[in-house]
């Protein structure tokens, strides 16, 4: 692996400054939403196909098609309804797998929240250690500045006294002069204690921060590769599930293939004709030849399965006249005749 990035790019020259680890620990977390992001991608996904599974399989079993088709095509319909099932079961099967995917990227995530957290209250607490003793190094300067300049007026003081006070105030300017310089050397080895407490506290914590920068570098690395290579088996899954789906339509395609409209056509003749002679026309049947052969003694001669053309009026032709004929005129004088009578 290459040096380590972050060791050396996240610092600040501010001493109590933490903005370079705040900036890595934002990233972190960052990183650790998207993987959360995509583990939520994953499971609505998984819902998606799970419906998408059942609503096929519900829309073969339940919904009829093509029913009432017979032989070679029939045959083809079932296998279409059954590879269709098929592919919804092959949907349900991908809705679980990216559930157990999405279960892994959670695991994942977690684990690496655990390890950061014990890096993470370790810096912390540097970071308190440090900020703590700095202010009371702040502190022991402030008061060790103060006691030198105590000491710098006392020592003013006995100069500009020295000819013109008494004895005794002479004494007390030196009592309090020399009050002074014993609080300064007081204040120096606090001030000097504190310093050196500091720059331990600032070691271990540079060489904390250090550690950490380098474990948070190969964290965020093997996040990435994880990342990386989910998303990359996600891509796969779905691929295999084209490739799954397209071989159950293959097997339709297949059965279609042997799919014959000529033995279609001789099935349906052979299992549903009805018979090969067809209807005879119907003819003309002339009324008044019906009534002439219902006479009562006349024969009707014999039954013919069809009748002729009707007979043609014998005066139209002028030969003899029929007397078995009788055209309609003749039949009104014959009838006007028994009115007169």
């Amino acid at each position: 692996m290459k040096a380590s990035k972050f060791r050396e790019n996240f610092w600040c020259p501010h001493f109590l400054s933490t903005i370079g680890y705040d900036s890595i620990i934002q990233h972190l977390n960052e990183g650790r939403k998207n993987c959360k992001e995509f583990e939520d991608f994953l499971k609505e996904r998984a819902v998606i196909e799970e419906k998408y599974g059942k609503d096929l399989i519900n829309l073969c079993r339940k919904k009829p098609c093509g029913q009432s088709e017979i032989n070679t095509l029939k045959r083809s319909l079932e296998v279409f309804k059954q590879q269709i099932d098929n592919v919804g079961q092959s949907h349900l099967q991908l809705a679980q797998t990216l559930r157990e995917e999405a279960r892994k990227m959670e695991e994942f995530k977690e684990r690496q929240k655990i390890q950061r957290k014990k890096i993470e209250v370790l810096m912390d607490n540097m970071h308190k250690q440090k900020q703590l003793q700095y202010k009371k190094t702040m502190e022991a300067k402030k008061t060790y500045e103060q006691k030198c300049k105590d000491k710098d007026d006392a020592e003013q003081a006995v100069h500009r006294n020295a000819n013109i006070a008494t004895p005794k105030q002479q004494e007390k300017l030196f009592v309090k002069l020399a009050t002074s310089k014993t609080a300064v050397e007081d204040s120096d080895r606090t001030y000097l204690l504190n310093i050196s407490l500091l720059e331990k506290i600032r070691e271990d914590w540079q060489n904390e921060h250090i550690k950490a920068c380098e474990f948070f570098e190969i964290q965020e690395c093997e996040r990435i590769n994880y990342f990386r290579n989910a998303l990359w088996q996600h891509m796969n899954q779905l691929s295999h599930q084209c490739v799954v789906s397209d071989g159950m339509f293959e097997e339709v395609r297949k059965s279609l293939e042997m799919c014959s409209i000529e033995k279609d056509i001789e099935y349906f003749v052979a299992h549903r004709k009805t018979g090969q002679v067809p209807p005879a026309p119907i003819v003309y049947e002339n009324f008044y030849n019906s009534q002439r052969n219902a006479v009562p003694g006349r024969n009707p001669g014999p039954n013919m399965g069809r009748r002729g053309p009707p007979p043609i009026p014998q005066s139209t032709l002028g030969i003899e006249e029929d007397n078995d004929y009788s055209l309609v005129t003749e039949c009104n004088i014959i009838s006007n005749q028994h009115q007169w009578n």
